[in-house]
């Protein structure tokens, strides 16, 4: 399949790769240009906009942050204009359902398909062709998409016909993730101001009824100072918005993912928002006055 890429990110380079390797035609977009290279050092094709990796194409991949950014590439930046009627356009992006269902039709007024197709399981997950993919659109167009959909992941799971229904699970899944990852900085924080080894600590919840895969994952970058950034604290201020603009929206109170989304705010406030989300630590820090270190002296 002809397959134009959108957002070679550090999920969306080992996913466009995968794809190569599955023997699909890929041609790669990125804003950063230096993010074409490992793709086409892999065997794909480098374009010099949107549109022009769309151009052909049976199926554009949208790797992008934000919805908003999906229909920027789309309609400002031209390349549904330049799909061929019929391609099918795969919104991966995290995005408030009702965003999803008005991009499907906007796309489905000019001859398109799209699958609201979120992703989870972070840079590993795409390193290893191993992500899980939530998927809402026609039945058709998903069969005819599996084989995409099996060269970056392990699980696709259709979550319904109707677009925004991708969405609500992966917004669902990132409330999850966005109480778990804040629940273990407070639990490392704890450990820390009590002067107990951080780094016995996480063995310990590792093996035990605490654990969780936030703890287990994050756990280990909360110990030190700057960690690799794979997922910014920035990305759940916009996640955990989604979810809480979703539940007002419901009118379904949302007091864990509220709590939650402080302490995120509180981090980026502090001017760790570009910082790996693990960082959230530093909010419990600053809200208790210590370092990371142990008590403030």
């Amino acid at each position: 399949m002809r397959i134009a890429f959108i957002g070679l990110g550090a999920m969306g380079v080992p996913m466009a790769v995968n794809l190569v390797k599955a023997g699909h035609e890929v041609t790669g977009f990125d804003v950063r240009a230096a993010a074409l290279q490992p793709l086409v050092a892999a065997g794909g094709k480098a374009a010099t906009s949107a549109a022009d990796a769309a151009r052909n194409a049976d199926l554009l991949w949208l790797m992008v942050v934000t919805g908003e950014q999906a229909e920027a590439v789309l309609f400002e930046g031209g390349a549904a204009a330049a799909l061929p009627r019929g391609a099918i356009v795969v919104a991966a992006c995290t995005q408030a359902p009702a965003l999803a269902k008005k991009t499907s039709q906007r796309l489905a007024d000019m001859g398109l398909e799209m699958l609201d197709a979120p992703v989870s399981g972070g840079v590993a997950g795409a390193n290893a062709a191993g992500l899980t993919i939530m998927v809402s659109g026609a039945e058709a167009t998903l069969a005819r998409t599996r084989p995409v959909f099996e060269a970056v992941g392990k699980r696709t799971f259709d979550v319904g016909r109707e677009a925004g229904m991708g969405s609500t699970a992966k917004m669902i899944n990132q409330l999850l993730c966005g109480v778990h990852i804040a629940a273990a900085a407070e639990a490392m924080h704890v450990a820390e101001r009590a002067g107990v080894s951080k780094a016995t600590m996480h063995e310990i919840i590792s093996v035990s009824a605490g654990n969780s895969w936030m703890w287990g994952d994050r756990g280990p970058r909360m110990m030190m100072d700057e960690p690799p950034v794979t997922s910014a604290v920035d990305i759940f201020v916009k996640d955990l918005g989604i979810v809480l603009d979703q539940g007002k929206s419901m009118r379904q109170g949302l007091p864990l993912a509220s709590a939650a989304m402080q302490m995120f705010l509180a981090a980026s406030g502090l001017g760790h928002g570009a910082a790996d989300d693990s960082q959230v630590i530093r909010a419990y820090r600053a809200l208790n006055g210590s370092q990371a270190g142990g008590p403030k002296k």
